[in-house]
């Protein structure tokens, strides 16, 4: 090649290191910040850079018409917004009329309008109309405390649920299989991204199944190293993934059975103030509210959050200030051992403990109908099983139950499926159901209720394909198709295995505080203090309950992070003055 002619301007190239910076800067995620005052623009884009510039990119428009362009260039090079920063006031879109067209382009993308005026009104139909995470007053110096700790919290949220090109862990499997269903929910409970093939569908997958033996079973997961696991269990997975399944000591000074909303409030609690703690949950961190697709009703989160970010958080949180949390790991029995607690694992493994919270929860009940057992997992699904939306996607979806659990199904579901279907034992919703949940249903258009109406048999081949509902007005019975049906109808606590030790009502629940004392003022033979039970405490002193698997306890997420939070208090006073 020969030399450009002395004195000639050379070709304009880059360095390749700076075409590689170029690259990478590319691939981040993106922040758009959007205010049509100039100075406010800069210093936005300042503090904005600032803070996360080295992980996102930070881009800024002076105009909703500006923003949209941005919008069309990021989606024609499938980049992802992470974050919207609008201000409300603009002359020729307002920020919640850009959030409209933005969220309908990028449904993930937190929202956070700004204003210089405290305007309550367009902060509530924000929330209304494109879910509004959060409502920011202009100016917001200090920035450290009064604007990053609130898009920390955003940011945090969204990368929770982000996909990027993804070279993961892959499930194969069929689409609606008991197994699937199993090794997806438990990926999705635990928090660990992964993709999903249909062995019916995705070409992809043969690729999968020809790298397992012959003979292998489905479902298949295949690990980033090459590796497979064939119809896995819990307990495979679990330890494939390095999940903490053994105690690092013998004795905890607090051990904490289930790690629902109640277990991880405490967890945080018992944590934070130097108690030794050990939280153990069969399945994973979050329970039954963990599968929840929006808890709208939750103090301090107007816009609600799903149930996986609030156990996301709690978990980070308890685990931050020490607490050890194990799952999935199974308590069989409990045993008394004064002053100590005796807790034996499935394994056979004890631990010792000075405390014990009780904080198992509940399960919905078993449908009691002819094919129930046959078709669960392949179409019957107990709460949410938020793993299944993709699934649902152009399907008719029946949803069994009136409570605010069904409410919460039924709208995730809507987003998805062409109808939903509420079925109502009862005359109406309202005896049941909160009144935000009854007008958002009302409000939505591919969803209707039938009350007074049960699911009476259930059929198909190899998945549920048609269901009989029975009309308690008319007495007739109809045969419908139905591939998809979630079922909330009442509850039962996890509590075989304390039969024997700790007093329970006729439904199973722990009995606690003034509830043992009976007519006479009595406390349970099994007591062996002089004192009554503290609140919350058991008929085994030192043992408390919280949450769900409380007798006669309120069935709310506030309810049961208040009451974990008060059993740490209760579990002081009892290691101070017995």
């Amino acid at each position: 090649m020969s030399a450009a002619p002395e004195g000639a301007a050379a070709p304009a190239t880059k360095p390749a290191a700076a075409g590689t910076a170029e690259r990478a800067e590319s691939r981040k995620p993106v922040i758009l910040a959007v205010d049509d005052d100039p100075q406010v623009l800069r210093a936005v884009r300042r503090d904005l850079r600032s803070a996360y510039g080295d992980r996102y990119r930070v881009l800024g428009a002076s105009s909703a018409a500006d923003a949209l362009k941005i919008l069309d260039s990021l989606d024609e090079r499938g980049h992802d917004p992470a974050l919207f920063l609008v201000d409300q006031r603009m002359p020729d879109v307002t920020g919640v009329e850009f959030l409209l067209e933005a969220v309908s382009r990028f449904p993930d993308a937190r929202r956070v309008l700004l204003t210089a005026y405290a305007e309550t009104d367009a902060a509530i139909t924000a929330i209304n109309r494109v879910r509004l995470d959060y409502y920011l007053l202009k100016p917001w110096d200090p920035p450290h405390e009064r604007l990053f700790p609130v898009l920390d919290d955003l940011l945090s949220d969204w990368l929770a649920t982000y996909r990027p090109a993804y070279d993961g862990i892959i499930v194969a499997g069929h689409l609606v299989s008991p197994g699937t269903h199993a090794v997806r929910d438990f990926f999705t409970r635990n928090g660990q991204p992964f993709r999903f093939l249909n062995v019916e569908r995705d070409p992809e997958a043969l690729t999968v199944i020809a790298a397992a033996p012959a003979d292998a079973a489905l479902p298949l997961v295949r690990f980033p190293d090459g590796s497979v696991l064939t119809a896995p269990t819990d307990t495979e997975l679990a330890r494939r993934l390095g999940l903490a399944t053994t105690a690092s000591r013998p004795h905890y000074e607090c051990v904490i059975v289930g790690a629902g909303p109640a277990g991880l409030a405490a967890g945080v609690y018992s944590a934070s103030e130097g108690l030794s703690t050990l939280m153990l949950d069969s399945r994973a961190p979050g329970g039954q509210a963990g599968t929840s697709s929006l808890i709208e009703n939750y103090l301090g989160f107007p816009s609600g959050l799903s149930g996986g970010d609030l156990t996301r958080r709690a978990t980070i949180q308890a685990s931050r200030f020490g607490a050890e949390i194990l799952h999935p790991v199974e308590v069989v029995s409990l045993t008394r051992d004064d002053p100590a607690k005796i807790l034996t694992l499935a394994d056979g493994t004890e631990i010792s403990a000075e405390t014990v919270l009780l904080a198992t929860g509940v399960s919905y009940n078993r449908l009691e109908a002819p094919g129930a057992d046959r078709f669960e997992g392949a179409g019957l699904y107990y709460g949410a099983a938020t793993t299944e939306s993709s699934a649902c996607i152009s399907q008719h979806v029946f949803i069994v139950g009136g409570a605010n659990s069904a409410g919460q199904a039924a709208v995730h579901f809507a987003k998805y499926a062409a109808r939903v279907t509420i079925l109502v034992r009862a005359a109406s919703l309202d005896a049941s159901m909160s009144r935000y949940l009854i007008d958002e249903i009302d409000r939505t258009p591919n969803i209707e209720v039938k009350v007074r109406t049960t699911v009476t048999a259930l059929h198909g081949g190899e998945h549920l394909e048609r269901i009989t509902l029975h009309d308690a007005d008319t007495g007739e019975d109809r045969e419908v198709p139905a591939r998809f049906m979630f079922t909330f109808i009442g509850a039962r606590p996890h509590t075989d295995w304390l039969a024997g030790v700790v007093e329970r009502d006729e439904y199973g629940f722990v009995l606690t505080g003034s509830d043992l004392i009976a007519n006479g003022g009595e406390l349970p033979a099994e007591w062996s203090l002089e004192r009554a039970p503290y609140p919350l405490e058991t008929s085994v002193p030192g043992v408390f309950a919280a949450g769900d698997v409380r007798a006669h306890s309120v069935k709310r997420v506030a309810s049961g992070v208040g009451e974990g939070a008060m059993a740490v208090s209760l579990i002081h006073r009892y290691r101070s003055m017995g």
